[in-house]
């Protein structure tokens, strides 16, 4: 990321805990209201500024999470969905993941967006909030998402290979800071605050 956008500090943040319903697309489900302490957490841990630009997927669990960790206007953004997938996938789960993740030009299973699909869109997406909020004068930009979509963005925004085993350690919900295209805080370290 080169430009005036590199003045923008990126914080992402991954939806708390979903009500997981598996005869629903994933798309559609909330936050489980029983699970909801992680972002309680994470709201009073201080990693996340004040006076941010904050957007958000419009999944509903992205939506809910971000309407939680802040007072102020989160503005929504269907760009920064999840990777696309269909109902009754949750079998062999972490399998799938790592297969999309590893072979990003292929669908990990039917009905799956592939990952190189779901990383053009969201790090265009991401791209045009940085420039805009850079233009704007604001130097943070919280953007609420999803761990698949943002292991893929890390890996494109600081140029190097998707990290599975930042994939495999991501919380629900998670954070981490980027400063241009170096990652400053990594998944989990809010918790370590």
């Amino acid at each position: 990321m080169s430009g005036t956008s590199s003045g923008t500090v990126l914080h992402l943040v991954r939806h708390g805990r979903p009500l997981v319903d598996p005869s629903r697309e994933p798309s559609t489900w909330g936050l489980d209201p029983e699970h909801v302490d992680g972002l309680a957490a994470l709201r009073g841990s201080g990693v996340l500024p004040m006076g941010a630009r904050w957007v958000s997927s419009d999944e509903p669990k992205a939506r809910e999470s971000a309407e939680m960790l802040t007072d102020g206007p989160v503005a929504l953004d269907a760009a920064l969905r999840e990777q696309a997938r269909p109902a009754g996938w949750l079998e062999d789960y972490a399998l799938r993941i790592h297969r999309s993740l590893v072979h990003q030009e292929t669908s990990a299973a039917p009905g799956w967006e592939t990952a190189a699909s779901t990383c053009a869109r969201v790090a265009a997406a991401v791209r045009d909030h940085r420039e805009r909020a850079a233009a704007d004068g604001v130097r943070d930009l919280v953007l609420v998402g999803h761990g698949t979509a943002w292991t893929l963005l890390v890996a494109d925004l600081t140029g190097r290979p998707v990290d599975l085993a930042a994939w495999e350690r991501l919380q629900l919900p998670d954070a981490c800071t980027l400063v241009g295209d170096q990652l400053r805080r990594r998944w989990g370290a809010w918790r370590e605050s």
